[in-house]
């Protein structure tokens, strides 16, 4: 028997409870979150000892029915898989687990793996795009299903233009255009591969939806400065969230790009910083001294001395993993509530940056440059909010000599 923290361990974990203990405080855990956790494993290895099992036995079904239990039992902490993350990436190493069989894919998921790692090995995407490319594609791949067999090879082209059809209506356009757009590839490369004969991508129909539709939905300089001052750069996780928000609104990056922002990514003697954007582009941009100082102050006194990895943003509670677009999106909206704001996208700040650069006397291909954009075409939606522009533009109404409209 060993006491760790305020737990004491008895049974097959207690071996690995100090160590993992320590690893705990390693990655960031607080002392508190550190025993609650060891507390939870103390729990676990005294349910092990009841049920005969050992460390060896710590499979996912095991796993699974432990925590049925410890749910019924009405615990209210610690009642997920999520909970085990920390024991078993301690366990792993250590090859004490038990060693789990390859999972068995069916036809569907064999095909998906291998489309997979066409679009990472052969298209070179992004992994984020290629898991948004794969979920599309296993939709369209099923509907080629019967549960048992996969038929490709007598696929026609009534069969794909009755999947779009029943897949796009009530979405909004682009979602509708994804959809559109991965079924092509899948075709082609369904074509490509040999699967099928003829390549079936023509057969796709094409979405309507107008060039430019909308506005972009920037935010007032007075809503820019609310949002700045919602966070409180007294604290660490003030300091992140403002030099987030800065990055944001100044150089208008992507929530993607903020997210894969690496230490070694901002040359502080050239003052620049490197943008990984679509498709793994590697483009600079000049570092303002605003935006600069906020990161200087964020690293400084509120990145984490435990956080993993070379990341600049990290989450606030241990473990500190490299924050997520998502998670950088969480912290626009947040402060956008702060605020008093409500909902505000990360996006919007990307819009912010680029009317704040038009309406202050810079050309469409300047701002398209900054925005690292790829078409001319891209840019131009925001020829729509200069609107002193295109009031030079605008032809007189036409009124009788009486001043009446005629």
């Amino acid at each position: 028997m060993v006491k760790v923290m305020k737990s004491f361990v008895r049974g097959p974990l207690a071996p690995y409870v100090a160590g993992l203990a320590a690893e705990l405080l390693e990655h960031g855990y607080t002392q508190s979150s550190a025993e609650q956790h060891v507390c939870f494993v103390a729990h676990l290895d005294r349910w092990l000892m009841a049920e005969g099992l050992g460390v060896h036995d710590l499979s996912a079904p095991t796993i699974q029915r432990y925590l049925t239990e410890r749910r019924a039992a009405g615990y209210v902490l610690y009642r997920s898989t999520k909970a085990m993350v920390p024991l078993l990436g301690f366990l792993t190493p250590l090859g004490v687990l038990p060693s789990e069989p390859p999972p068995q894919l069916d036809a569907v998921e064999e095909v998906v793996s291998l489309y997979r790692d066409y679009l990472l090995s052969e298209r070179g995407l992004t992994p984020a795009t290629v898991e948004g490319y794969v979920h599309l594609a296993r939709r369209f791949l099923a509907s080629r299903s019967d549960g048992e067999q996969l038929d490709l090879a007598g696929m026609t082209v009534a069969d794909v233009f009755a999947f779009v059809l029943a897949s796009c209506p009530g979405r909004a356009t682009g979602s509708a255009k994804l959809i559109v757009t991965v079924t092509r590839s899948v075709l082609d490369w369904l074509h490509l591969t040999g699967v099928v004969e003829v390549s079936l991508a023509e057969a796709v129909p094409s979405v309507a939806g107008w060039k430019l539709p909308g506005l972009p939905q920037p935010l007032t300089p007075a809503q820019l400065r609310a949002l700045l001052g919602s966070c409180d750069r007294r604290t660490s996780s003030g300091r992140r969230d403002y030099a987030i928000v800065v990055l944001l609104a100044r150089l208008g990056l992507r929530s993607g790009e903020v997210a894969r922002l690496g230490l070694d990514d901002i040359d502080w003697h050239a003052g620049e910083l490197r943008v990984v954007g679509k498709g793994n582009r590697s483009e600079s941009l000049p570092l303002p001294a605003d935006v600069g100082a906020a990161i200087t102050a964020y690293l400084r006194r509120g990145r984490p001395a435990s956080a993993e990895g070379r990341s600049v943003f990290v989450r606030v509670h241990a473990p500190h993993r490299a924050l997520t677009a998502g998670g950088v999106g969480n912290v626009v909206n947040a402060a956008g509530e702060r605020a008093g704001l409500g909902h505000v996208h990360a996006h919007q700040l990307r819009h912010s940056a680029a009317t704040a650069m038009l309406r202050a006397g810079s050309p469409l291909a300047e701002v398209g440059q900054v925005l690292r954009h790829r078409s001319a075409l891209t840019t131009a939606i925001y020829a729509k909010v200069d609107q002193g522009a295109l009031a030079v533009l605008a032809r007189p109404w036409p009124v009788d000599t009486n001043g009446r409209v005629s």
